[in-house]
């Protein structure tokens, strides 16, 4: 009985955890949407400029990374994209949600 007890408060609490796919979305349109598209497929001009293939946010290798690990990538930046200074606190993880829900 206190296991389960203890994997429902821990569920529960992986759930709170969890950000807002509307609010990252909001979050997202500001501060994402101009490289990575309206659809999160990337904008092909700068990717060209910036000659670099920049993935598909719905795509599996994207998708396959962990939370930790995308929110490291919005807040320190990866290869040749610069740590996005504007999303911060709970708006990462709302970023986040949001980027998952782009998955087919």
């Amino acid at each position: 009985m206190a296991k389960t007890i203890l994997l429902l408060i821990s569920v529960a609490g992986f759930a709170l955890a969890a950000g807002d796919p509307a609010a990252g979305k909001a979050v997202y349109d500001k501060a994402c949407k101009s490289c990575h598209g309206a659809d999160g497929a990337g904008n092909a001009n700068i990717a060209k400029m910036m000659k670099v293939e920049m993935k598909s946010l719905a795509a599996p290798a994207v998708q396959a990374r962990s939370d930790a690990d995308l929110k490291k990538v919005i807040e320190e930046g990866e290869g040749k994209m610069k740590p996005v200074k504007t999303v911060a606190g709970k708006d990462v993880d709302n970023v986040i949600a949001y980027v998952r829900s782009l998955k087919k």
